[in-house]
């Protein structure tokens, strides 16, 4: 298991310490998830970023096990919430309990209290129950009848849902989708990948095989390091254009928020340090800018009626914004 590097460290060890660990998680992970390193390298993308994931796409593909693969990779506490409709928001937040012996309140911490909080099929419970989360995915931290309890760090919830079956839903609002800071489809794997899975997957469960490469208190430190690299005057300017673009778009009625452009940029710092940079460029921005930016958007009237789709219009986005050219 790797250790935490020592504090005080120079950025560029730090890269190198963090570089290591991500291999590793990155090698771990591809044993479980098949053909998917895309899927992979985001969802550690978010995690270094400090963010949340949501993971959208038709049952079957893997969403749930990425999710859990992640959390198997990482030895931190886990928890899962299965959404239905009958439940509760004290299943999520936690509840005071009033002890008999002590003659006073306790609080019980709800499936919210772990770093790593798996939320299957979220779009399943009612608003009142998505709600608990919006504190929680924000401000790291839970309120329960006035008195604030803080969260573990790190602290990431990746929830799945399928965009197909509506019959019993209830699409998450646009407060709750702007929490996540990425959303990513796994897609159907390729021929050879699929293969594979039957080879690994048919005999066994290679999850349960998974040991932890790699520990929370790691992670955390990794994570700090990522706040630490430069982004540049030009690469900001960038990152406010493009979420400025999506505002006054002819296919846009709702375009991209304020909180979408600071999650643009840790999002671009974490893919940065992946690669082994202690600075961010342009190509890290436009890395992540669909998968960060598609689900906060809305689409206008005409867009709908013309079959577009989120994506296609930010790339779109992507090739009308100029690009900052490099200091010569």
């Amino acid at each position: 298991m790797e250790s935490v590097a020592a504090p005080g460290l120079a950025l560029d060890v730090e890269l190198a310490h963090l570089h290591a660990v991500v291999g590793e998680v990155h090698q771990a992970m591809r044993q479980v998830v098949e053909g998917n390193d895309a899927a992979v390298s985001t969802a550690l993308t978010v995690l270094l970023a400090g963010g949340h994931l949501l993971i959208e796409d038709v049952p079957g593909v893997g969403k749930t096990l990425l999710a859990k693969t992640l959390a198997a990779a990482v030895d931190c506490t886990v928890r899962r919430i299965q959404f239905t409709p009958d439940l509760l928001p004290s299943d999520i937040t936690g509840v005071s309990v009033f002890n008999q012996d002590t003659r006073a309140f306790t609080f019980r911490p709800g499936a919210v209290f772990a770093n790593v909080v798996v939320g299957d099929e979220i779009n399943r419970a009612s608003p009142k129950t998505q709600s608990a989360l919006l504190e929680a995915m924000e401000e790291r931290q839970v309120t329960v009848d006035g008195q604030t309890y803080s969260l573990p760090r790190p602290f990431i919830v990746m929830a799945t849902q399928n965009p197909l079956e509506m019959e019993g839903t209830y699409p998450l609002p646009e407060a709750q989708r702007d929490r996540f800071m990425a959303r990513i489809s796994m897609g159907y794997p390729s021929p050879a990948a699929e293969l594979a899975m039957l080879d690994t997957h048919g005999g066994g469960d290679p999850l349960a095989a998974l040991r932890p490469v790699t520990d929370a208190s790691t992670v955390a430190a990794l994570m700090a390091a990522v706040q630490r690299l430069h982004a540049g005057p030009a690469v900001r300017q960038y990152v406010v254009d493009l979420v400025a673009a999506t505002r006054g778009h002819r296919h846009l009625r709702l375009g991209a928020s304020p909180r979408a452009g600071l999650q643009l940029l840790r999002a671009a710092r974490a893919h940065a340090a992946i690669e082994g940079r202690d600075h961010v460029l342009p190509d890290d921005v436009q890395a992540l800018a669909v998968a960060v930016l598609a689900h906060r958007v809305l689409l206008s009237g005409e867009a709908e009626i013309a079959r577009l789709d989120a994506r296609e219009v930010l790339a779109a986005v992507l090739d009308e914004v100029p690009v900052p050219r490099a200091p010569r």
